[in-house]
């Protein structure tokens, strides 16, 4: 029987997810960045240029306490988004879920704040090499939380945590 959301057999997964999977659910359209994980290439870049977008049309008008609460709610949310969306694509960690690079991106933008084009490329350029690579914290969080459920839905933004949160040690070795 097929699944209505992709149209594709219940056990089959999802590889590359459709602009009537991204809306059909809203799970989805989060969890794919309003459409930026649907890049046919590197659908993580994509989703890390759509934050670097979104940051810089949101930061005149949020303040730093507000900055740090749309960083949390955005983690709860896309908690629950990363959760459903790849248990509906039936694929753990699947690149087209770019939530994950979303927040965490925001996270640096905002930890790095006042910044300018330079810097904030310069951020950009090191989280993407963290976020690829998966070395250290990313593999061991990449592996310990894979799977499907609320664990495997907290993986997939913890291992972007991760690159975030090493993106800002290297920037803050750098500005010493």
């Amino acid at each position: 029987m097929p699944d209505t959301a992709t149209d594709a057999p219940l056990d089959a997964p999802l590889l590359r997810p459709t602009w009537r999977f991204l809306f059909a659910h809203p799970a989805h359209f989060m969890a794919l960045g309003a459409g930026a994980g649907l890049s046919r290439f590197a659908p993580g870049t994509a989703g890390t240029l759509w934050a670097w977008v979104g940051f810089l049309l949101l930061d005149p008008l949020l303040t730093p306490l507000t900055w740090a609460v749309v960083i949390a709610a955005a983690t709860l949310a896309g908690w629950w988004a990363c959760t459903v969306t790849a248990r509906h694509m039936r694929v753990a960690d699947s690149g087209h879920i770019v939530w994950d690079e979303i927040v965490a991106f925001w996270l640096v933008l905002w930890m790095i704040s006042p910044s300018g084009f330079w810097a904030q490329l310069a951020a950009f350029l090191i989280f993407r090499l963290f976020d690829m690579v998966k070395v250290g914290p990313m593999a061991w969080a990449d592996q310990t939380f894979k799977g499907f459920g609320p664990r495997g839905g907290f993986g997939i933004l913890l291992d972007d945590f991760a690159a975030a949160f090493c993106t800002l040690i290297v920037i803050a070795l750098w500005r010493v």
